[in-house]
């Protein structure tokens, strides 16, 4: 699941690759903000992104989808 994070003050947006189901991303954006503090997430690779609540501007999380195997191109 493809996850991009606004920050505050920064030009560029964080993007990751997540193996987190989008309830589990969408519950701890939520309690991140809520609570304040840090937004901490899983990638793929077993790194975790740490984010201050409060410099968050947005966070776009993608839709569920199994992912493409193959070369067939789509027109």
């Amino acid at each position: 699941m493809e996850v991009k994070i606004g920050v505050q003050d920064t030009a560029r947006e964080i993007s990751l690759e997540s193996a987190q189901e989008q309830a589990e991303i969408i519950k701890a954006v939520e309690a991140a903000i809520a609570k304040g503090g840090l937004l901490s997430l899983a990638d793929e690779r077993g790194r975790t992104v740490l984010v201050p609540a409060e410099k968050i501007a947005y966070v776009e999380v993608g839709a569920e989808s199994t992912r493409r195997v193959g070369f067939g191109s789509t027109s």
